[in-house]
């Protein structure tokens, strides 16, 4: 096989076999393809696409270039999950207890934040003592008695996805439906997990920014999956408004605890509890989606769940003394803002809050940049709220609080009120692979 020739059939539209793929992907994993071969392959996918025969052999490839995690036999089924991203979106911090409550093992690698997507992994660093980093016996010895570990990605898992992700971040070719989904789905499959459940973000502040091309992205995923033997199930969700009231990383944790002892945002529980019934279902502990929402449903509203969270933060190091007794968050400056008016809240502008947030130190621009964990905003009205003149909207945590007025009128405008109440949706769509999905 000869490099070139692959770019020109991907340029011409001609589809690649399984073997020219594993071919590409390989050599160029081994140092043995240069970048400007693979970045030329890369925007030739970005111009013509992949078949999805194509999209699963690469997937297939890029799983297989690194380590693949082989779990036993009894531990299975083993459960995980992702979300393309957004705003307040804490579920991962909810939906593992609850999973692992129900009797179903999750066994999850999680990423950083970048941009204005927080990332798991720096929320539960901001608890003091909390370790992302465990040994391969440890994780392995976690899932089994814990049936819940939550680690960073490893560096052996899926390498190709990792070479070929920063080439397509200065190559212009980040945003192809086939290459998301090879990326997502490779990792997911290199991670060893039986039942996955994704959770694909569209609005103004996600990746995908409408509904239909995010429903495109969750379908392929779904069937990347179940062709390569899991079991996958998608829900389309609304990233318009914060998913969450907290947006920052201790605030995350912080709202994660109150939701597994039974209150919050009612946007945040929904969708958390749908996702959980998801994996709960697809692992085989309940007969259809429905049921598993209810089993969810049962062991978050028992108090289980909340057990197994505090359980889960001790094992890994996490101090465990502020459970249930104070907030996580210790912020050096605290600023609430106060509705001018009334009315009823019928948006909340997700993306200045994201900004906000990152400017306050809850995000990074480039990977190398340091977060500070207890800054970032908490919201005290949800969507359809009525809101009075004086009513708090929102308060800032911060290091340093400085130019605090053109904040708070920047924050104001990001609570569109209305006269009445709003028709918003939260999930668009649930795809079951094994059920709704057709060829």
């Amino acid at each position: 096989m000869d490099t070139v020739q692959l770019i020109g059939k991907t340029r011409d539209n001609i589809p690649l076999t399984a073997a020219e793929i594993d071919f590409l992907v390989a050599l160029y994993t081994a140092g043995a393809v240069p970048d400007y071969q693979m970045a030329a392959w890369l925007m030739a996918v970005y111009c013509r696409g992949l078949t999805r025969e194509e999209t699963v052999a690469l997937t297939l490839a890029m799983a297989h270039s690194g380590e693949v995690i082989q779990w036993p036999d009894a531990w299975r089924p083993i459960t995980d999950k992702h979300s393309t991203g957004g705003v307040g979106d804490t579920t991962t911090l909810i939906v593992a207890p609850i999973v692992a409550a129900a009797g179903v093992r999750v066994g999850k690698m999680s990423g950083r934040g970048l941009g204005f997507t927080g990332g798991t992994l720096d929320k539960l660093e901001s608890i003091p003592g909390f370790s992302v980093q465990l040994s391969a016996a440890d994780f392995r010895r976690q899932i089994e008695t814990l049936y819940l570990a939550v680690i960073g990605q490893s560096e052996e898992l899926a390498p190709a996805d990792g070479l070929m992700y920063a080439l397509r971040d200065v190559t212009g070719t980040v945003e192809s439906l086939p290459l998301i989904a090879s990326s997502v789905m490779s990792k997911k499959l290199a991670s060893g997990a039986d039942v996955i459940v994704l959770d694909v973000k569209c609005g103004a502040a996600a990746f995908m920014k409408t509904r239909e091309e995010a429903e495109v992205l969750a379908r392929l995923m779904v069937a990347i999956g179940e062709q390569a033997g899991r079991r996958t199930l998608a829900i389309v969700s609304d990233m318009n408004a914060p998913l969450g009231s907290a947006v920052g990383n201790s605030l995350e944790i912080d709202e994660a605890t109150e939701v597994l002892q039974g209150q919050g945002n009612r946007r945040l529980i929904d969708v958390s509890l749908t996702l959980a019934g998801a994996m709960i279902y697809g692992a085989g502990k309940a007969d259809d989606w429905e049921s598993g929402i209810a089993r969810a449903r049962e062991v978050w509203e028992s108090g289980e769940a909340f057990s197994v969270w505090k359980a889960w933060l001790a094992a890994q190091g996490g101090s465990v003394d502020w459970v249930g007794h104070r907030p996580l968050t210790q912020a050096a400056h605290v600023h609430t803002v106060t509705a001018q008016e009334e009315g009823v809240v019928n948006g909340i502008d997700a993306m200045v809050l994201a900004q906000v947030s990152r400017e306050l130190g809850a995000g990074r621009m480039v990977k190398e940049d340091t977060i500070s964990p207890m800054v970032g905003l908490r919201l005290h009205c949800e969507l359809n709220d009525t809101i009075r003149r004086g009513d708090a909207l929102v308060t800032v945590y911060s290091d340093d609080m400085t130019d605090e007025e053109a904040l708070t009128e920047r924050l104001r405008r990001a609570f569109i009120l209305g006269t009445e109440a709003a028709d918003i949706p939260l999930i668009y769509e649930r795809i079951d692979g094994k059920e709704n999905f057709t060829q």
